[in-house]
């Protein structure tokens, strides 16, 4: 099922559903539960549909949630397709993950009735939903039958309305990272009369990592890098330095294919080897990219050479540099010491740059910029012509990126 078609019905069939469930429990539930101590608590639920790099985003919540409920087992719901980095951070036991299949609407309404009867037989004490204004996050929120319910809220007219059943509510913010209002969410559990983290000072501060890290095996990183060096010889003459050209989801969130070219080109010439990393579907771009950069001997394609999310932070080992667009790779990086470039316009960073110090973001900040955002679904009315990205100019990353190379 193709996200048009989950927006239509998320927007149409979400609100009808979402004002029903409103009205039922303003009937059925007119108080607040009362708030179980917090070693009490032994169930949590985290509800995250988003895309796999908002789970990076989250790290400092679940630290969040570990110190508050240290009782308590952490279960995550999100779409099957984006188990991958959750599963590989280990952010909950296996029997805890729970899925969505969003690959039709016959199994997403199925896998719907299949979490709601495995999350009500726990029972769940809590739910965070990390969602900023899914209709349908919500409603799985209020199914799982959970007392208490933490999720974020328009303050008037500027979110999309999704009921009034969440009883431990904070208003969204578009001026504060994502990665502070996760946490804010966790403190909206907090018994009545505390002080919640969306009124705290300490929220300037964004923490300077995301507080997550993934472990390998002994030897797991040198067999990687002979099964690299065995298969593209060029990596043992040159340092590698990675591209990601791709914009997934949301093309206009890419650098132009042709400003990637001339830093590559740059990049080659100044005795680097590049890779051009993605999914299989993007290996049509990046062998345009390498035909228009006229060198295959220094730039190589990679798109579709590591099978998993960890193989791929297993290649980042052997890269000194990335240059990537807003997007996973950037926020996958971010568990790695690799030095990260990303590019950002039609969003901000400000709100979902990589909780990481080895990023440099580009940003340009132009008028319209950024044009996604929660409000409108992330359905840009910019005409294709992204000018937040297309101004950004392939010089100066050139010459900034020489410079973090050659230090």
């Amino acid at each position: 099922m193709n996200i048009q078609t989950q927006r239509l019905i998320d927007r149409w069939l979400g609100q009808v559903l979402c004002a029903g469930v409103s009205a039922w429990a303003k009937f059925a539930h007119p108080a607040i539960p009362a708030v179980k101590a917090p070693h009490d608590v032994r169930h949590v639920l985290v509800i995250m549909l988003s895309e796999m790099g908002s789970m990076v985003l989250a790290g400092p919540m679940f630290a969040q949630l570990r110190r508050q409920y240290p009782n308590a087992q952490v279960h995550v719901l999100q779409l099957k397709k984006n188990q991958q980095v959750s599963t590989l951070l280990r952010i909950a036991e296996p029997q805890n993950m729970h899925a969505l299949d969003d690959s039709s609407l016959g199994a997403l309404v199925s896998s719907i009735l299949n979490v709601t009867r495995q999350l009500r037989a726990l029972p769940v004490d809590v739910v965070i939903d990390c969602e900023l204004f899914s209709r349908i996050s919500a409603l799985l929120a209020y199914l799982s039958g959970a007392p208490r319910l933490a999720g974020f809220t328009p303050h008037t007219q500027e979110g999309l309305y999704r009921g009034s059943f969440m009883n431990c509510e904070i208003p969204y913010n578009p001026y504060r990272h994502i990665s502070q209002q996760f946490v804010a969410l966790v403190d909206a559990l907090e018994p009545a009369g505390s002080l919640p983290r969306s009124k705290w000072s300490l929220l300037d501060h964004l923490p300077q990592d995301s507080g997550m890290a993934v472990s390998f095996e002994p030897g797991e990183l040198q067999t990687f890098r002979q099964r690299l060096l065995g298969d593209y010889a060029v990596v043992t003459e040159r340092k590698l330095v990675l591209v990601y050209a791709g914009g997934g989801i949301l093309p206009e969130r890419a650098w132009p294919a042709e400003h990637y070219v001339s830093l590559i080109r740059g990049l080659c010439a100044a005795g680097y080897a590049v890779g051009l990393i993605g999914l299989p579907e993007d290996k049509a771009l990046a062998q345009q990219i390498q035909q228009d950069v006229g060198d295959a001997q220094h730039c190589i394609d990679l798109t579709g050479y590591t099978k998993s999310i960890r193989e791929l932070l297993m290649l980042f080992h052997q890269a000194s540099l990335l240059v990537t667009n807003d997007g996973g790779p950037g926020h996958f990086a971010s568990l790695t010491p690799l030095r990260t470039f990303m590019f950002f316009g039609p969003e901000t960073s400000r709100l979902y740059g990589p909780v990481s110090p080895n990023t440099t973001v580009f940003d340009l900040q132009v008028a319209c910029s950024p044009c996604l955002s929660a409000y409108n679904h992330r359905a840009t009315f910019c005409d294709g012509d992204n000018q937040c990205l297309k101004r950004i100019a392939p010089g100066p990353v050139l010459e900034r990126a020489l410079a973090e190379l050659s230090e």
